[in-house]
């Protein structure tokens, strides 16, 4: 085979079978297949698209380009779950513990954030002594002994897909569906999971803006779940508006043990039962649908009895964190600088822009711009009003957290544009547009 007679076929609107599909993927892992080369393959892709073979034979070669992990020494039957990203997402480190709880066991690896999407191990490591690279053999013995492990990526799985995506990234084709969901589902593949679940979020904070994109990247990661043999479910979630209160690092943790013990807002815990119900119902392998309200009532009981804490607590002992940091909150990093934002009017708040907030964390160091940037774990924006409330002149908007009297003005100049208040009470958002279901034959 040849390079150029695989870029030219799709180029021209060809079909490429699994053979050419493995054989470039290999050779570029490999070296063998320079990056202008894969870059013209992208490009290609990106205008031309790929039937549900082709992603599914794409997402197949690059979670084999690297080693895949194998959890079956430790987890008979392993459930995964993955969010595209949002604003204030910290739903993970609730929905792990809370279904490590219900006696599912749960092995996840996750990433770091770039932009406005906050990254699950960046809030970890607001923890003191927090350990996010485990090995295999820790990830192994550790979900063996305590039921839960929720660590970093490794480089070893799917290495293809982190060099591909350094080259979206500079091409100008990030944004192709078939690229997208392939690189989402062969982390998830080689991540050893039998049954994922997926939270994909659509919305002014999200990667995908309408329901009919988030839809279709739902369809085509689960069409490629099914077809790699996996149980599937995807959530639509809207991402209009931040997710709970806190955006920002350790303030997001914060609020992730508040939900814990049983309170936290409203939005997150609805949000965390319904994402933990489908990961149990897959991981009990129980009927559809009739098992998830039995299910999210089981799992409020662990809410709110203190065993979904427990859990959580266990986890950040087992993989070296300050366990004092999450039985006295006040111990993680604070900012030296809080202020709050009022109302300037009375009114129904219409609109909670997720992205303007975000953009808004982001000038105060919460977030990265750059793979490289540093992230201050302690500042953030506290989110005091949704979408549907009323608010009179002088209320509280939001408590902005920096460390720095710059970063704090530029922060406050961005949120002026987040709400929007009007003279009706608007329509909240749904928490959820819909679900899509898949299971292999």
């Amino acid at each position: 085979m040849r390079a150029t007679d695989i870029i030219e076929k799709k180029r021209d609107g060809g079909e490429l079978s699994a053979e050419e599909i493995q054989w470039f993927i290999s050779g570029f892992t490999n070296g063998e297949i320079p990056d202008y080369q894969a870059a013209a393959w992208l490009m290609a892709v990106f205008l031309r698209g790929m039937t549900r073979r082709e992603t599914l034979d794409l997402t197949l070669a690059m979670a084999a380009s690297g080693e895949q992990l194998d959890l079956s020494a430790a987890i008979e039957y392993a459930v995964d779950k993955h969010s595209t990203g949002g604003v204030g997402d910290k739903v993970t480190l609730v929905v792990l513990p809370l279904v490590a709880a219900a006696g599912v066991p749960v092995a996840k690896m996750s990433g770091r954030g770039l932009g406005f999407s906050g990254g699950t191990l960046d809030k970890l490591e607001s923890i003191a002594g927090y350990r996010v690279k485990l090995s295999d053999e820790e990830i192994i013995r550790q979900v063996r002994e305590h039921g839960i492990v929720l660590c970093g990526q490794t480089k070893r799985l799917a290495p293809a897909d982190g060099a591909l995506y350094e080259l979206r990234d500079v091409t100008g084709t990030v944004p192709s569906l078939p690229l997208i969901a392939s690189s989402i589902m062969s982390k998830k593949l080689a991540s050893g999971a039998q049954a994922i679940v997926l939270d994909v979020k659509v919305g002014a904070g999200a990667f995908m803006k309408t329901v009919d994109d988030a839809r279709a990247l739902a369809q085509t990661m689960v069409d490629i779940g099914v077809g790699a043999g996996r149980a599937m479910v995807a959530l639509l979630s809207d991402m209009n508006q931040p997710l709970g209160c806190a955006v920002g690092n350790a303030l997001e943790v914060r609020e992730a043990i508040e939900a814990l013990r049983g309170g936290g807002p409203a939005d997150l815990r609805e949000h965390c039962l319904t994402v933990a119900a489908h990961m149990v119902r897959l991981g009990r392998r129980e009927a559809w649908p009739d098992a998830l309200d039995a299910i999210i009532q089981e799992l409020t009981g662990l809410l709110d009895s203190g065993a979904a804490l427990a859990k959580f607590r266990e986890l950040v002992a087992a993989q070296g964190g300050d366990v004092r940091q999450i039985d006295d909150p006040d111990r993680l990093p604070s900012a030296r600088l809080r202020e709050t934002v009022q109302a300037g009017r009375s009114g129904w708040v219409a609109r909670m822009d997720a992205l303007t907030v975000a953009q808004a964390t982001l000038e105060l160091g919460a977030g990265r711009a750059r793979k490289t940037d540093a992230i201050d774990p302690a500042v953030g924006v506290v989110v005091h009003r949704k979408v549907g409330d009323w608010v009179d002149a002088g209320d509280a908007l939001f408590t902005v957290h920096a460390n720095d009297e710059g970063q704090l003005a530029l922060a406050i100049a961005v949120l002026a544009g987040a709400p929007l208040l009007g003279n009706e009470a608007p329509q909240p958002p749904p928490a959820f547009y819909g679900t899509i279901s898949g299971a292999s034959d």
